[in-house]
Order: C-alpha cells, then structure tokens, then sequence
C-alpha cells in the first residue's frame, strides 16, 4: 500500500492543550504508597542519635548526628541494601564537607562580604554538581544546606566536631537497613521481585484497557514500572559457574539470574502490549487476566501449577508477539526454559552522569543558584536577621528544578513554613521534656518519606517542625522565636522567584527540549534495529528499546512538570506537549513493526523507514531550533489494519504534526 493512502485508522486532533488549569496541577498532592520500612529507619535513627546525645550530656552533638540521619533518610529508598549504600554514600559526604565549609567559616569569625562569597562559590559548585544527574543533586543539594547550617548554628567544642559526627546518623539509616544474616527473607520481600510483579500488574492493566482512551495512561504506568525494575536489578556474577546456555538464552539456576531472565521476558511482553495499544487493538479478557497472575506468581516465589496462557488463536503478527512473550514469561515465571533471544546484558547505570560538571548546563544552574545566594547574604547583611542562615538554606531547598516546579516550591514552601511553624509552637507551649522532644522529632522524620512524595508543601510542614525541635534542643531557641522562621522563608522565596524564576526562568529550551532531542535519537536507534533484523530479535535491540522508552518517560516528565509552572512557562511545555505524545506513539508503531517483521514477514519499504527518520530529523531540528511544532497529530481511533506497515501510518502522524497539514 502507497504511503499516500488514507488512513482509516486515524483521525486529526487539535493540539493536544491539558484541560486541567496549571494551579490545580501544581496543588494537587500524589497519594503514594506508606514506605513502612524507610519510616521506621529514619525514626529510630533519629530516636538513637539524640539518645545517645542526651544520656552523654552531649546532646548539641546528638543535634548534629539527628541532622545527619534527617540527610540520609532524605536519599533512603525502599530498594537493595547495594543502590542504598551508594545513595547515601554519595549524599552524606558532600552533607560532611559542607558542614566543615560552614564550620570553618564561622570559627574563623569572617566577615559578612566573606561569609557571602564563601557561601555563593559553593553554591556555584553545588548548582553544577546538581545538574548532574540524580546523586549529584542529591549530594549538591545537602552540600550547600549544610554550609549555610555550619555557618550560622551554634558549633560544638570543639569546632570541627559537627562535621565529623554527621556521618554517624546516616551510618545508623544505612546499618538498620542491613536484613540480618542468616535470616531467609520471604521472595515477596524482595525489591526485586516486588519491582517485578508491579510490572506485571501494570501490563494487566495495560493490556485490559487496549482499545480504550485510557490505553496512553495505563503505558506511562508500566513505563514507570520498568524503570524502577531497571534500577533495582540486582547485578549478575561477571563468571557464572554454569554459564546459560546459547540455544535457549536461560541463565543459571542462581536468584540474580532468574529476575534477570524474568525481567527480559517482561520486556518482551511490554513491547508486544505497546505495539497492540499503538494498533488499537483490544484482547479477549482472560488473555488481559494473565499478567496478574503472573504477578501473584512471582510474588510467592514458587510456582507448583505454573500459570496457563489461553489458547486464544491470535490473527495477528502483534497479538502472536504478546502471545510468544506472555507463553516466554509463563515459562520463567515457573523456573523452566524458555527461548529468550536477548543477552543477559546488564541495565544501563540509572545514576550515570547526564552532564559533564564542566557543561554548560551545569555551568548555568550553577550560576543561577549563586546569584540567589549572593542575593540572600546580602540581604542577611543589610537586615537584623536572628538566624540568618535559614535564608540562604530556604534558597537551596527551593531552588531545585529537578524536583519540581520552582514556583510551586517558592509558594508551597513560604505556606508550609506558616503551617509547620504554627504546629511547632502548639507543641511547645505545653513545655514538653527533651525526651519529648526526641519522639517528636522521630515522628517528623518517620513522615518525611511519604510527605516529599505527596507533595513539596506537605514535605515543608513536616520539615519545619523537625528542624524547630532539634534547635530547641540545642538550647538555641524558644517557641516564641520561632516566627521570625516565617519572615525568612517568605524573604527566601520571594529571592529564588525573582532571580531564580522570574529574571531567570528555567525555560523549555533547558529542559524539555534537550529532553526530545534525546528521545527522537533513542528512537531513531531503536528503529535502525528493527530495520537491520535478520531472523530473531537482535540481542542488542532490546536494550535500544528500553533506552528509547526510558527517555521518552524523561521528556514526559519534564512536560508534565512544565505543565505546573504557570505562564511562559507552562505555555511552553502545553506547544511541546503534541510532539511528545507523537513519540510516544511513534515508539508503538516501531514495537508493531518489529511484531510485523517476526511474526508477520514483513520486509521493510525503504520510502517508509526513510519518511520516518526524515521526521525525526524534523523534529529534532525544530526543538534545538526552539520552535514547537503546530501541527495536529492524527491520533489513533481505530484498529490498525494489519496488511498496512505500522510505519507508514506513523509517518503519516509525523508528517501531519510537523507540517501542520490535514492527514492523508
């Protein structure tokens, strides 16, 4: 069939404009799941660490150590005990040296024009080691909050002891992590294996909404669910003792390799599923049913009646992949073989550096954080501040693009400010003991986890109070000083939305384009390798695959975050929005196509594959060009039809977006 055939399948769509207004978005908190076990680390390690302080009458020590088990409990996650331990080794060390930083510069007794410019050249190299990837914020953020907390609170004797007894908290959230040896842990209590079975569920759930509106939901869901797999994998033996075997692809009979071999089969299921929901193209019930059960399979561990796959007669080459990889995972799921033709390769490091420290990105935040905090010392000069460091700290928290919309954080933070404090000072009115105060404070941080994944503000309201009480434990406040904490929050965050935000806007060119450029690249690998096959998958393609869906949930996010900040901004992120759904799109249609090429003896037509890459180069150029596309994405709203190449049609959406003109 000629490229310029109509297209039955689909029909044009206005841009694709999100209904819901940018303040509602950025007010609306997640409801994520209780992470029971960080919780309970991060209250007993606050509840030892002030102990041990009080029962030494050394209790400004047991502050220090409290703040550093706060730290760690920021980079604790519900993952293996190895992605735990780098985590909060990368984290808590920058904690330590910016403690010594601040440290030195009060001992030192500078003066304030010093103490500014200290402050703001770490704040420069906080910024750029931020902008480095996902550990390089979390180690540049704790590097700048604790210079400006050893620059102003009251030091131990002697001076260098604050630095010295941080790492001890941290040690204390990472130790209680550890499972004890001996102890057998039930299969479902694996990260692993629970990664695993929510990517299960989430295929279900997928598969049960094909050939709905709710389908493009249901895939960011399981994409989500196959980078936290990804990232929780554990690492396979370099030299396995019974190396897998080349015919069948199985790995040995070892725990590493069977959630490996498992997580293969998933990725071959989700591309199967992808490929159906891009055709629109449903699947009878009791076929959607199969993942969960899976699911339930993996989380007990041992299968004595293995899963059964209905026979279903599927018709066509996508519905024969789902079918090959739901009968694969089957097999997996149940310890027998199973003809797997991906290597056993190992994930991509999650962590690895996006930038250079040297880039000019990092170079940029890097700057646009040090001006916030020049303006904050100058300002703590200049005005009868009593704790003067809350502002420069309160800039470091807000200004974080990477965790969200900054104009959120400036207002959300100034708000819980007002809340956490109001909470503070009710409590201690009552005049509570210091044994008081240490359960309050292990309450705080056992709901820090679950408050910085509802929301920002929430995260605010649980924060304040836990850094009011451990001052007061210090002796170094009273309740009724408590409210100059408000005026500074509110000065810092008016700082970081007028030079951080307003004069200096993070705009789409810094973070959502870049963002597409990446994914139209991934894809465009993605599909030179579906092209290339000859025979069984390639061993490399699956891991183009999981590359291009990856950073396709990169540029989504960064969209979805845009779409909170309110104009430029948001209206910027609302032109790209289209073109991201057309990737995403484009990534099935490429999944349809490798089902095609398998399973249907399809042979690629050079003009096609040819429109497609042509569009992606498209693309490309107009997001490094800075120009969203305005066309109209012709969205799928039927099945597709199977005789057709799937990239024909997906060159004809590319075209319509890119071109602005009605679909052929």
């Amino acid at each position: 069939m000629s490229p310029n055939t109509p297209n039955a399948s689909a029909t044009p769509a206005t841009p694709a404009t999100p209904a819901t207004p940018w303040w509602a978005r950025a007010a609306r908190p997640a409801r994520p799941p209780l992470p029971w076990a960080p919780m309970a680390r991060a209250a007993l390690a606050m509840a030892l660490a002030l102990a041990a302080g009080l029962l030494a009458h050394r209790v400004d020590l047991g502050v220090f150590a409290g703040l550093g088990a706060m730290h760690a409990t920021m980079n604790d996650r519900v993952e293996p005990v190895r992605l735990r331990a780098r985590r909060i080794a990368t984290a808590v060390p920058a904690s330590a040296l910016g403690m010594l930083i601040g440290s030195a510069l009060q001992h030192a007794q500078v003066g304030a024009l010093a103490l500014g410019a200290g402050l703001t050249l770490t704040a420069f190299f906080s910024g750029a080691l931020s902008a480095t990837g996902p550990r390089g914020s979390a180690a540049g953020l704790l590097l700048l909050v604790s210079a400006t907390l050893g620059s102003g609170m009251p030091l131990p004797h002697p001076w260098w002891a604050a630095a010295a007894v941080l790492p001890a908290g941290a040690v204390l959230v990472l130790l209680l992590g550890v499972p004890l040896r001996g102890r057998r842990r039930a299969p479902g209590a694996d990260p692993a294996v629970r990664a695993l079975a929510a990517v299960y569920d989430a295929l279900g759930r997928m598969l049960a909404d094909l050939g709905t509106p709710q389908g493009s939901a249901s895939r960011q869901v399981l994409t989500a669910r196959l980078n936290q797999l990804q990232d929780v994998l554990p690492p396979l033996p370099r030299h396995p003792r019974n190396p897998p075997a080349p015919d069948t692809g199985t790995a040995p009979d070892t725990a590493a390799h069977r959630v490996h071999t498992m997580y293969r089969a998933a990725l071959a299921a989700t591309e199967a599923a992808t490929g159906l929901l891009w055709a629109w193209r449903p699947v009878p019930p009791e076929v959607a049913a199969v993942p969960g059960l899976l699911a339930r399979a993996v989380e007990r561990g041992s299968v004595e009646v293995p899963v059964p796959v209905p026979d279903w007669s599927p018709d066509t080459p996508s519905r024969q992949a789902l079918d090959a990889a739901l009968r694969a995972a089957a097999a997996t799921v149940a310890g027998r073989e199973a003809v797997l033709s991906t290597a056993p390769a190992p994930p991509p490091d999650p962590w690895r550096l996006r930038v250079r420290l040297v880039s000019p990105g990092a170079a940029r935040y890097g700057a646009r954080l040090a001006l916030c905090i020049a303006v904050g010392a100058a300002l703590m000069a200049a005005l009868p501040l009593s704790r003067s460091y809350w502002v420069p700290m309160t800039i470091a928290f807000v200004l974080k693009p990477d965790l969200g919309s900054v104009f959120l954080r400036s207002v959300s933070r100034a708000v819980g400010t007002v809340l956490g404090v109001a909470v503070t000072a009710a409590v201690l009115s009552l005049a509570p003991g210091p044994w008081a105060l240490v359960a309050i404070a292990a309450l705080c941080v056992a709901l820090l986890p679950y408050a910085t994944a509802a929301h920002y503000g929430l995260n605010t309201v649980v924060m304040t109070p836990m850094a009011l009480v451990l001052l007061q434990l210090g002796g170094q406040d009273g309740a009724a000083e408590f409210w100059p904490r408000v005026l500074d929050s509110v000065l810092a965050s008016a700082i970081v939305l007028l030079f951080g935000h307003l004069l200096w806007p993070e705009r789409p060119r810094h973070r959502i384009e870049p963002r597409l450029v990446s994914a139209a690249a991934a894809l465009k690998a993605y599909l030179a390798s579906v092209v290339r096959q000859d025979g069984p998958e390639p061993r490399s393609e699956v891991w183009l695959r999981r590359t291009a869906y990856r950073a396709l949930a990169d540029a989504r996010a960064e969209v979805e975050q845009g779409l909170a900040e309110p104009p430029p901004t948001g209206r910027h992120a609302a032109e790209w929005l289209p073109a991201t759904a057309a990737l995403e799109r484009l990534s099935g249609a490429v999944a349809a196509f490798a089902a095609q090429r398998r399973y249907g003896g399809r042979v690629p037509e050079p003009a096609e594959v040819e429109r497609v890459g042509r569009a992606l180069d498209e693309l490309t150029a107009a997001a490094r060009a800075h120009r969203p596309p305005t066309g109209a994405a012709a969205r799928p709203t039927r099945p597709h039809d199977p005789s057709r190449s799937a990239l024909g049609r997906a060159a004809d959406e590319l075209d319509t977006l890119l071109a602005g003109r009605p679909p052929r």
